[in-house]
């Protein structure tokens, strides 16, 4: 397998996750896409170029190397439901739209799909681990963001347009609630843009499986919508006209997070 995951160690107890932005495919899965899903439509699009202000804050920065189709790496190793109703599983069989990702016949074999899990899935969440430990090795608490982005209309997924800013929190079970708080009230501020807490998108796996205040490891996920940094459809353009003031509440979300464990942490 080609380069699986990009990790940058950062300095501060900060981790932030794109689980999603990949864009390899290995040749079975590229063989057997329909030619609608061949433009790879379902990527978070320029994640890792949305959070390169990141680094600059001093976090580390976890990114997907290959694409969701081959294996979903916010889907738990069983490929148990995460939502009630519509949603894509461990090994995507549908378009977010509905439609089947692979021509009849050409679905990648039991045995590749045991492969990625192998050799994909497993290393990001290794790698995930590792450095939450480190992180809380070193400053006693972890914080853990996992950056999405998603289409702002997908009637087969959820009714009507998306709020701008989606965090979810598995309903308060993944962060202390005081942080939720500060958070939803940083996306408030910024009255351009709509905000919701733990509506359609609660937190995947990574913020279920992670999250663990009562060990100290805070995790929260942003669904952000497309249209607020880019072409929601193709050719999928990033637009810096959009991104800018985008990026003005994300930075604050990454500032907020890491100024709460300051404080709650007294370091």
């Amino acid at each position: 397998m080609e380069k699986v995951l990009n990790f940058k160690q950062g300095r501060v107890p900060l981790l932030v996750s794109m689980p999603h932005a990949g864009l390899r495919l290995t040749p079975a899965v590229e063989a057997g896409l329909i030619p609608e899903a061949q433009s790879l439509p379902d990527t978070d699009w320029h994640i890792p170029k949305l959070y390169e202000f990141a680094a600059e804050l001093g976090a580390s920065t976890l990114a997907a190397g290959y694409s969701r189709f081959v294996v979903d790496l916010n889907r738990p190793a069983d490929d148990k439901p995460m939502y009630v109703g519509a949603t894509t599983g461990l090994y995507p069989a549908t378009l977010f739209d509905g439609v089947p990702l692979f021509r009849e016949g050409l679905e990648p074999s039991a045995e590749e799909r045991a492969t990625y899990l192998q050799q994909v899935w497993m290393p990001y969440h290794q790698a995930l681990q590792q450095e939450l430990a480190r992180l809380k090795a070193e400053f006693g608490y972890a914080l853990l963001f996992d950056a999405h982005s998603i289409r702002s209309v997908i009637p087969h997924l959820f009714d009507g347009k998306l709020p701008d800013f989606n965090l979810g929190t598995f309903n308060g079970a993944s962060c202390d609630p005081t942080l939720a708080s500060q958070l939803e009230a940083i996306c408030a501020r910024h009255d351009r843009f709509t905000h919701v807490l733990n509506g359609r998108f609660k937190g995947g796996h990574i913020t279920r499986h992670y999250g663990n205040p009562a060990e100290d490891i805070h995790a929260v996920q942003l669904e952000l919508c497309q249209s607020t940094y880019m072409e929601e459809f193709e050719p999928f353009n990033y637009r810096p006209d959009l991104a800018a003031p985008t990026q003005v509440v994300l930075r604050e979300l990454l500032e907020g997070f890491l100024a709460w464990g300051q404080r709650a942490y007294k370091r």
